[in-house]
């Protein structure tokens, strides 16, 4: 019964001790809000107020916005100047997406542009995917669905493969500009080629100067193509993939024997694959 009776004292003094503790950080924290409160008058502490409804034009509006008509020209110039302050991607971006913007205002105005400078030089440098081409491709889907978006890409990408390029002229250029056929959409190619037919340096302001003049002329080229969509509903193919191309498929794409290509459109094969193995096909 001893031994019993100090147990019981035991937990009893212990639960005093702890609501002794308990209260005595509960004054603490009193004093220290009284003062907070006091001092509120030098330094006033803003209240919590609920999230408001953003405006209507900031509010979210589902794809794709309605397209209206642009002046390739204007767009053009737009690009080429945009050009000197984001590159290529941000360019051929802020070219369309800007001018929809001026002529055709909501939801354009609500689109920020600046986060397509990611797309410079094939992607932060690395010699992917043509900026323009890319930045191009994002406003087309911007006022279209894959049905009628896709086939314009194509077209797009096709021509750029294999036109001379640049073929727009800006109004105040700073050099004048040869041309060259890419045979691809990669930036790397598309540079190399014309690096090598001119003979400037990739670090040129030459060079620098061609990818402005290219992505104006890219620009140029989509709000014609997507102007011919909104007259007609659709666009006359001029680019097609190539037969060579297609021969390769037969192969190497879906359904072949080997089916280890995995492209369905491509301006070139033999661009980038000179060279086969003893045992290929000729």
């Amino acid at each position: 019964m001893e031994s019993e009776r100090r147990q019981f004292l035991k937990t009893v003094g212990g639960v005093t001790l702890g609501m002794v503790a308990f209260s005595g950080m509960a004054g603490l924290a009193a004093c220290n809000a009284k003062e907070v409160t006091e001092g509120a008058s030098a330094k006033a502490i803003p209240p919590v107020t609920p999230a408001t409804t953003p405006p209507a034009a900031a509010q979210l509006v589902a794809l794709p916005w309605p397209y209206k008509k642009l002046d390739p020209v204007a767009a053009a110039e737009r690009a080429y100047t945009a050009y000197s302050n984001g590159g290529c991607m941000y360019g051929a971006f802020e070219g369309i997406v800007g001018e929809l913007k001026a002529v055709a205002g909501e939801p354009f105005t609500t689109m920020p542009t600046a986060f397509a400078k990611y797309g410079g030089a094939g992607v932060s440098g690395w010699g992917t995917l043509c900026g323009a081409l890319n930045g191009a491709a994002a406003a087309i889907y911007l006022v279209h669905e894959a049905k009628t978006g896709g086939p314009i890409i194509n077209e797009l990408y096709g021509w750029y493969g294999l036109e001379a390029l640049p073929d727009y002229k800006p109004k105040t250029p700073k050099f004048e500009i040869a041309t060259s056929v890419a045979d691809s959409q990669l930036c790397h190619q598309s540079v190399t080629k014309w690096c090598d037919k001119t003979g400037f340096k990739t670090s040129s302001p030459e060079r620098a100067e061609r990818c402005a003049w290219l992505t104006a002329s890219v620009v140029r080229y989509t709000v014609e193509l997507l102007n011919k969509q909104a007259d007609a509903g659709s666009i006359t193919v001029v680019h097609a993939v190539p037969s060579t191309v297609k021969g390769c498929l037969v192969c190497h794409g879906k359904g072949g024997a080997l089916e280890n290509v995995h492209i369905t459109n491509q301006t070139s094969c033999v661009s980038c694959h000179t060279v086969l193995p003893a045992s290929h096909p000729k």
